[in-house]
């Protein structure tokens, strides 16, 4: 067995390692065959694994592990805490050909605390999102939300990391068709049953405001005709309030205050889900026949939109 006792300023190259930069942090280590080019820069206390290659404009973040036969090219931006699996494959030009270089590369940006599964493949000039996982052998070819989990060829999302589902729970023994409010697990945050009234002639369901919608409306708008495996939302507000009704068919939203996360299903038209401002939400696994109602406290400014995430967790001092 080498040792693996830190060396050259702190960080440690395997002897069947070739390390060219000395841009590395403390308690790195290269191991065998791997190959580091002069211009990468790597934080501290990662883990290179054998036959891993690393182009010059590269720059990986603190606490990384990049597994075995890995090629890092350039352009690609590694934040800390992620993870990359085992013949995970990137590229930076979408029209290679021999001997015809690009002008400038793409660049793809890791998130933190993201992980890649083995066998995945990222197509160039992506963004996988903070927290994000992509399965093993997915074909990733548009950007990964924060916190999204992703699977298959084109990779979909197939759920959000730490977001656990709530069922419709809106039900009471009585059956009465009253009114309800149940807490979720991000503070805020409710779910409301709202009058549900049926007879020979039909059924109706109604909400008033502020007793069942907290707020006072001052715009609608509908959501439809949204393919099965796209997503909506992914976006908090700074001011305005939202109350979600699937009016048909069925939806997941899952939403996020940046410490505790939930996904609901909305299934039934007299549910609703109130998100106050300063959640992140997203709309996904839309049936093909979903119709979704949002009712919005304010009138359309795009300035009152969050679309990053990271800005996101800026916003709320996360």
């Amino acid at each position: 067995m080498p040792d693996d006792t830190p060396r050259r300023g702190g960080f440690f190259v395997h002897p069947q390692g070739l390390c060219e930069t000395t841009a590395i942090g403390d308690n790195t280590r290269v191991w065998a065959f791997a190959h580091v080019l002069a211009g990468a820069r790597i934080g501290r206390d990662c883990n290179i694994c054998d036959h891993v290659f690393v182009e010059n404009d590269v720059i990986i973040g603190d606490r990384v592990t990049v597994k075995c036969g890995v090629q890092l090219w350039d352009g690609l931006r590694v934040a800390d805490d992620v993870f990359i699996g085992p013949n995970v494959t990137f590229s930076n030009d979408k029209y290679p050909k021999s001997k015809q270089y690009q002008h400038e590369v793409l660049q793809t940006h890791i998130g933190a605390g993201a992980s890649i599964g083995g066998g995945a493949a990222v197509l160039p000039g992506l963004r996988i999102g903070a927290r994000a996982m992509v399965g093993a052998g997915a074909v990733v070819t548009r950007d990964v939300p924060a916190r999204a989990i992703v699977s298959g060829n084109p990779a979909r999302i197939v759920g959000y990391v730490d977001a656990p589902r709530r069922a419709t729970v809106l039900t009471p023994p009585s059956g009465d068709g009253q009114p309800e409010v149940v807490p979720t697990s991000v503070p805020g945050v409710t779910l409301h049953r709202l009058l549900l009234v049926d007879d020979l002639r039909g059924t109706l369901t109604v909400g008033e405001a502020p007793a069942q919608i907290p707020f006072t409306p001052r715009r609608y708008f509908m959501v439809f005709d949204v393919p099965g495996k796209e997503v909506r939302g992914e976006h908090a507000h700074r001011v305005c309030h939202q109350f979600l009704v699937c009016a048909r068919g069925s939806l997941s939203v899952v939403v996020d205050n940046g410490e505790a996360s939930e996904e609901i299903v909305l299934d039934a038209p007299n549910l609703g889900l109130h998100v106050p401002p300063l959640i992140w939400a997203a709309q996904y696994q839309y049936s093909s026949d979903a119709l979704l109602l949002v009712v919005a406290s304010h009138p359309y400014d795009p300035a009152d939109y969050i679309r990053d995430y990271g800005e996101f967790l800026a916003a709320i001092g996360r």
